[in-house]
């Protein structure tokens, strides 16, 4: 399930679209000012955020600034806004589209599979860390040039740590992530799974990859 964060002010918006988006299968949050929306992105990870540009406290645009020196996850501007110097400047500060409000939900449902859609394609293969490879198409995992088997939900696991790195992924978000709702264990399984990950990719190659955060969850930092 995608998870998708409105970043809106004005509640009657943030709310019809949230119940939208909920009914297309989509989990939603909401902020309603830019500073709230940075320390949501900063807490976990995103598949899109709408971004409207008039905001308070921080506007849309610095809002949009901030998470790209970070992050690359697809940005779509919300705003009455229209001119073409305004449109300009959004996608020049990285969004990947611009709704201008008032839009038709139909429009703006099918710009964020548009957008979603030509993430996925164009999203890299082969995400690295030193000398770990996971290949993503082919569902490999090469450490120092030798092949590791992985189950799975350990491939998936590794995977979702390598495409947030930086960013402790905390064990609810792991679980809802790699298991879904569906699941009615504890977190306990996610540092099961972690262990078993580490014997099979660390241990045996004498390195570190995977960092734990007392109390919180685990992170792949940038060597």
């Amino acid at each position: 399930m995608e998870r998708i964060l409105i970043i809106e002010d004005e509640e009657k918006i943030a709310r019809f679209v949230e119940l939208e988006l909920t009914h297309e299968g989509y989990q939603i949050e909401k902020a309603m000012d830019g500073r709230d929306g940075l320390e949501r992105i900063k807490a976990r990870p995103f598949d899109l955020i709408l971004l409207d540009v008039m905001l308070p406290t921080i506007n849309g645009i610095e809002v949009l600034r901030r998470i790209r020196q970070t992050k690359d996850v697809p940005v779509i501007l919300l705003t009455a806004r229209d001119s073409v110097i305004d449109k300009v400047m959004g996608l020049d500060a990285g969004a990947d589209d611009y709704v201008t409000k008032p839009f038709a939900i139909e429009e703006l449902l099918a710009r964020i599979r548009t957008t979603l859609r030509k993430r996925k394609t164009t999203r890299n293969t082969i995400l690295t860390h030193g000398e770990c490879n996971l290949d993503i198409t082919r569902r490999t995992c090469l450490i120092k040039g030798v092949s590791v088997e992985l189950t799975k939900k350990e491939f998936d696991l590794l995977q979702l740590l390598l495409e947030n790195k930086n960013h402790v992924l905390s064990r609810e978000i792991l679980l809802e992530k790699i298991w879904g709702y569906e699941f009615d264990g504890t977190t306990n399984a996610i540092d099961v799974y972690i262990r078993h990950l580490r014997m099979k990719i660390e241990e045996p190659f004498n390195q570190q990859i995977i960092t734990a955060i007392r109390g919180i969850g685990y992170v792949i930092k940038d060597e």
